[in-house]
């Protein structure tokens, strides 16, 4: 269908053979080359007639040849550029590339033209100066593949993380930044199967980080993490890296008790919601007590804690989340710290008596 549905004819270099036929629907562009100089300013022509709806006779149209194979251009997949010097200005990106590579171009932002390419599977915008991500890369619901890594970002936006990256997106690199902490919406990325995080300032990693059930292979050294949350235990990992992070001794007999005696009618209510999975959402609550309902503490014991409670930290090996561990310092250590909690004094104490009768 050509009629009404040229967005734009590219003519620049019709005297070499060469020229584009931008179509609206399909979103697609046709290009033309080696072609015959007259023929083609004949055929283009007969694009411009067509889509202001002449009648077919009257085109200027030739005898149909059938080309060669050798003069078929297939559809661009792939680009890949490593300079500035390289990259396109004034030329736009086929609507066909499924592999886009931008490195080393010391680009300040996502140019706005990539975020209509959404035929996209891998996108490598490593290398650059990068410090914020918009909102619209969440568009391309065909990525697979994100590669960020030494950018200038300091965060990983919750709108990225609720978008319809949630059920493309398989490999996450953001290594080499200025990220101190994800959102809590990060763990809604559920088809992660590779996330690197080295090389960041942070100081936490995300509390429901066991909701990424699909994750194989997680690196996060060289950051500022004091300890793991205790969510982490759910992971099932073949390859796990946190070397280099200043890991805190872990300390049971010395815990940050939280615990409000009696509890507040909010936390009864917040507990037996959880405890109960009664449904909630923001057309029956407000957004924030939505958001601490999601992020609710689990004790020992399994019942659930909100504001309330006992915390402590307790030594993990990491082998019983990963199958091969990088050691976590130069010590030849595999243990961790992960956060542990306790919804009463009760429960507190029964971990105590095991934890003391285990240490002689």
């Amino acid at each position: 269908q050509v009629q009404q549905n040229v967005e734009r004819l590219f003519t620049r270099f019709v005297e070499e053979g060469k020229a584009t036929v931008r179509l609206r629907e399909p979103a697609v562009d046709l290009c033309l080359s080696k072609a015959n100089v007259t023929n083609l300013k004949t055929f283009l022509s007969a694009v411009r007639l067509a889509h202001q709806g002449s009648d077919t006779g009257v085109l200027p149209l030739s005898p149909l040849v059938p080309a060669k194979n050798s003069d078929v251009e297939k559809p661009k997949t792939k680009m890949i550029i490593t300079s500035r010097r390289d990259y396109p200005l004034t030329k736009s990106f086929p609507f066909s590339l499924e592999h886009l590579q931008t490195s080393y171009c010391k680009l300040a932002r996502i140019d706005a033209r990539v975020l209509c390419l959404k035929k996209l599977r891998k996108l490598d915008l490593s290398h650059n100066h990068i410090k914020q991500l918009p909102a619209t890369l969440g568009d391309l619901v065909c990525l697979q593949e994100l590669d960020l890594h030494d950018n200038h970002l300091e965060a990983f936006s919750g709108a990225l993380c609720s978008s319809g990256l949630q059920k493309s997106l398989q490999l996450l690199d953001l290594s080499q930044n200025q990220i101190q902490a994800l959102p809590i919406e990060f763990c809604q990325l559920r088809a992660l199967v590779r996330l690197r995080l080295d090389d960041n300032a942070l100081l936490r990693l995300p509390c429901r980080i066991g909701q990424l059930s699909r994750l194989r292979f997680l690196s996060a050294a060289r950051n500022k993490l004091p300890f793991l949350p205790s969510d982490f235990r759910r992971l099932s990992l073949e390859n796990l890296d946190l070397f280099g992070n200043p890991f805190e001794q872990p300390n049971p007999l010395v815990p940050n008790i939280q615990l409000k005696i009696p509890l507040t009618l909010l936390e009864c209510a917040a507990r037996a919601t959880v405890n109960h999975r009664i449904p909630f959402g923001c057309h029956l609550l407000p957004s924030h007590l939505c958001k601490d309902l999601e992020v609710a503490k689990t004790c020992r014991c399994g019942s659930a804690c909100l504001s309330s409670f006992i915390q402590i930290t307790v030594t993990m090996n990491l082998h019983h989340v990963a199958h091969t561990v990088v050691l976590v310092d130069n010590m030849g250590g595999t243990d961790a710290p992960v956060l542990c909690y306790f919804c009463s004094l009760d429960c507190y104490s029964q971990f105590l008596d095991r934890h003391l009768q285990s240490n002689g």
